[in-house]
């Protein structure tokens, strides 16, 4: 199980940002793009010009009040190294997967500055569904 950077992990957090500063803007972005993140397919969030939201996954509604940074960082690049039988893909690992797009096969989903845009957008996120 490898990530791109071998970033350090402490806990249930990841530290050592991926990039530069997050942009909010685009990472919002990238959160609703059904063709980037995919997010949606299985979360909801206050996105009321999307329709078809997912409910397989928790609400993306005050994931900046439940999460910081670092634990935010860890869930989108490696969710299976908090629940390994997660079905929410590690959007930065690259090694020791399984069920992974012949399009993704040794790199990540996302580059290290689209996580941190995520990141930031969702530490925006401070109400509650």
């Amino acid at each position: 199980m490898s990530l791109a950077g071998a970033q350090e992990i402490i806990g249930d957090g990841m530290p050592t940002p991926l990039a530069g500063p997050g942009d909010v803007t685009r990472g919002r972005a990238i959160i609703i793009d059904r063709q980037k993140g995919f997010c949606l397919l299985c979360h909801s969030g206050p996105f009321p010009e999307q329709r078809f939201m997912g409910n397989l996954a928790p609400d993306l509604a005050g994931a900046g009040s439940r999460y910081n940074a670092a634990q935010l960082r860890l869930r989108i690049a490696h969710s299976a190294r908090l629940a390994p039988d997660t079905i929410m893909p590690s959007y930065f690992a690259t090694e020791g997967l399984t069920r992974v797009a012949r399009p993704y096969v040794g790199k990540p989903i996302l580059d290290g500055q689209q996580i941190e845009d995520v990141v930031a957008f969702l530490l925006t996120l401070k109400e509650a569904p």
